[in-house]
């Protein structure tokens, strides 16, 4: 018999409570004000938009934060295909303002709006703490990025570097968004609730003292589950079977590298949820 009924699945399919969208909306709202009325940061070209679970609509309840993108869009870095230049491009010197300046000029405009023990500096990210109004919020700082093919056309993602190691770690936030819009609308909005739904049982792991693994993360779980058939979310009726055959897929998925060699190593959470759920014998 699964270890939780049809009824508490269903429960952990649905987004925040009213009054955790209200903070997170007041998050999102806070970030703007502080940064487009600070004298340095007002008249620079940028965007400030929510990024991962909330804006994807994929958070939890009572496990919710936001994180936000303040991209600076007066520059860019990029990539360009092998045995090409850049002048192949158009493209020329870089900007002065570094992604450095721009990190601090974001930091600055937090603490002046939000106050200096509010704010963290992270090597990923500024955090801003929560509170009874507002959610704990992740900003983070990132320029354009431009992924060039060779006939002159490119993919725009988003860019920045850590602090400890000075890695450039790029994203596609943007085609993220429209990504899980799209596999929602194909699984008649159930790709999002299963999303939910397997990140509750990754906390719900961690409250029973299971040693999860960093690697592990929500947007992990998210592109997990984005990869999932949509069979399996439009031919079961119940939300029991859709996590069962959920867990078989990607289970099945991870059994040799040849599958996929990036899946092996989170198969320990897949076997719990298997054991845990009554999922075990099949």
């Amino acid at each position: 018999m699964p270890k939780f009924s049809e009824q508490t699945l269903t429960n952990w399919t649905k987004p925040p409570s009213d009054s955790e969208q209200t903070k997170l909306e007041n998050s999102l709202r806070m970030v703007r004000d502080a940064i487009n009325t600070d004298p340095k940061l007002k008249n620079k070209s940028k965007e400030i938009f929510g990024q991962g679970s909330y804006a994807n609509d994929t958070n939890v309840r009572l496990n919710s934060d936001i994180d936000i993108n303040v991209r600076y869009t007066g520059a860019f870095y990029y990539n360009i295909p092998p045995e090409t230049k850049k002048e192949d491009f158009g493209l020329t010197n870089p900007t002065s303002y570094s992604f450095e300046e721009f990190k601090d000029d974001v930091e600055t405009a937090l603490v002046n709006h939000f106050g200096r023990n509010e704010v963290t500096r992270n090597d990923k990210c500024i955090t801003i703490k929560e509170n009874s109004y507002r959610i704990e919020t992740d900003v983070v700082p990132t320029w354009n990025y431009r992924r060039y093919s060779k006939d002159g056309s490119y993919v725009l993602g988003a860019a920045f570097f850590t602090e400890e190691k000075n890695k450039k770690i790029v994203n596609y936030p943007i085609q993220h968004i429209s990504n899980a819009k799209e596999k929602n609308a194909e699984t008649s909005k159930r790709f999002k609730r299963l999303t939910r739904l397997h990140r509750k049982l990754r906390y719900k792991m961690i409250d029973d003292g299971e040693n999860v693994s960093d690697n592990i993360t929500s947007f992990l779980l998210e592109c997990l589950v984005w990869n999932i058939p949509n069979s399996i979310f439009n031919n079961y009726d119940t939300w029991t079977e859709r996590l069962k055959q959920s867990i078989i897929y990607i289970y099945n998925q991870t059994q040799t590298d040849d599958k996929s060699s990036e899946w092996g190593k989170f198969l320990n959470y897949f076997i719990y949820l298997l054991v845990e759920n009554g999922l075990g014998k099949m």
